[in-house]
């Protein structure tokens, strides 16, 4: 495996390789629409989104058409005394080790975040640290990404790379169809784009499962391809993604196990 396919492998076993801006790409030619994908041209509607509640999946990845990677990826999310939360993502295989975590607060349904950090080592991988801190009453995220420290402006709604994901679970259990995000990253904020575009039913390991499927809206010649299936009856939960790269290479993440607190 060449170094650039072990920097894109770490890429999607830590499920954040979708923070790049863009416009809506195209459905990959290895992936079809099936019969039991729908198209959805539904109105948005102002549904509560789902409640958090104590989370813990794992997942299993493949590379070019299931070659195994090796690698699992676990997510959890704990409340705390204080009433914020934590959520947390690890990965171990092989390739790396990668410890990724978020302390933040859930107000009025939006994910307010405090600290986020992350670590990777690995074999053949450059070792990696890099952390937020938010200040909101000076308005001010302060950190440090590949070495290099920023300090930059905080406006309401600002996310930082693990919270939008969370956020983007929570706003599809809202109804919400077409969703942006602005994630701190590398000194600056960066808009991240989704958009619902059908319903498919998957066979996973938790079972046939009905799911909402979306994709990352990229740039019109954008080549990279990211698609993710959320399972409603299983609070939105991820339960699959898959990234195209502009190279054909194709990543696949797969739910293995859940535990949902009722």
């Amino acid at each position: 495996m060449t170094y650039a396919r072990i920097q894109r492998a770490c890429i999607v076993l830590t499920i954040t390789g979708l923070c790049s801006a863009g416009a809506l790409a195209a459905q990959p030619a290895d992936s079809p629409a099936s019969p039991a994908e729908e198209s959805i041209q539904q109105k948005e509607t102002a549904i509560r989104p789902t409640p958090l509640k104590p989370t813990s999946a794992t997942y299993t990845a493949s590379l070019d058409k299931g070659i195994a990677i090796n690698g699992s990826a676990t997510r959890t999310l704990e409340p705390q005394k204080d009433g914020t939360w934590v959520l947390r993502s690890k990965v171990d295989s092989y390739i790396v080790d990668i410890r990724e975590s978020l302390h933040f607060r859930w107000q009025d349904d939006q994910v307010i975040p405090i600290t986020y950090r992350y670590r990777l080592t690995g074999f053949l991988i450059r070792d990696r640290e890099n952390s937020l801190d938010f200040d909101w009453d000076k308005s001010r995220v302060s950190g440090t990404m590949r070495g290099k420290s920023f300090t930059i402006g905080l406006s309401e709604g600002n996310l930082d790379p693990l919270g939008y994901q969370l956020q983007l679970r929570q706003d599809l259990s809202a109804g919400k169809t077409n969703m942006v995000y602005r994630v701190s990253g590398k000194g600056r904020f960066d808009e991240a784009k989704f958009s619902v575009i059908g319903k498919q039913k998957l066979k996973t390991e938790l079972g046939t499962l009905e799911t909402i499927k979306a994709t990352k809206v990229r740039s019109p010649d954008s080549k990279r391809e990211t698609f993710m299936w959320f399972a409603p009856t299983r609070d939105y939960l991820l339960v699959k993604l898959v990234q195209v790269e502009p190279d054909g290479t194709r990543y696949e993440l797969n739910i293995q196990t859940a535990d949902l607190s009722p």
